[in-house]
């Protein structure tokens, strides 16, 4: 079992602080959002989710002096060439509106047939800021975006991810199913697997 007993989360996203905390219950872990820090937003530059969450992690462990758990990810449309890709929190401009982004994500499939996109999410754990091996997991979440929205569960492009298997759009999922089949869900099991399997 992992050594690390307390753990910074580095968002301040109140829905992916309730999803990620409820995964790592089981570890015994204390998790603490970085906003008990103080820690602001960091600045997310690049054009990879794997560079932009590492950079979160890394600035996190820096203010905290602590463990850090970053994840970035977002939805990424097959047709628009993965847009809106890393820029799914910003992807209708400042300030952040998920009312917006999604008004804007219908606006340019309206007329396309081919709707099939997935969430995806990947995860850098960082022991501390100079950590010269973080644990790096990711997941994805196959499903289509609909033109009108379903659900009032869950946040972001969520009444509009329609899932064929389910029937149903993400927002239309309990919390406990959504976190058993999700993107983040996918990749936070695999990244307890890796707490558990290694002496980290």
């Amino acid at each position: 079992m992992t050594a690390i007993q307390k753990l910074v989360i580095a968002s301040n996203n109140q829905g992916k602080l309730r999803e990620i905390n409820a995964l790592l219950l089981p570890l015994s872990i204390e998790v603490m959002p970085q906003s008990m820090f103080n820690v602001g937003e960091v600045e997310e530059p690049y054009g990879t989710f794997v560079e932009n969450a590492l950079t979160k992690a890394r600035h996190a462990s820096r203010c905290s002096g602590l463990p850090a758990l970053a994840d970035d990810s977002g939805i990424c449309v097959n047709i628009l060439n993965g847009a809106p890709g890393v820029n799914s929190a910003r992807y209708a401009g400042e300030p952040k509106s998920d009312q917006r982004n999604n008004q804007k994500l219908v606006e340019a499939l309206r007329d396309q047939t081919d709707r099939s996109a997935y969430y995806y999410c990947i995860m850098v754990m960082m022991r501390h800021v100079d950590d010269p091996q973080p644990i790096i997991v990711d997941g994805a979440w196959h499903g289509e975006i609909i033109l009108e929205p379903k659900g009032e569960g869950g946040f972001g492009y969520d009444p509009y991810f329609y899932l064929h298997e389910l029937g149903k759009t993400s927002a239309q999922l309990s919390a406990e199913q959504k976190n058993q089949i999700s993107h983040r869900g996918t990749a936070l099991l695999r990244l307890v697997e890796q707490l558990q399997s290694n002496a980290y």
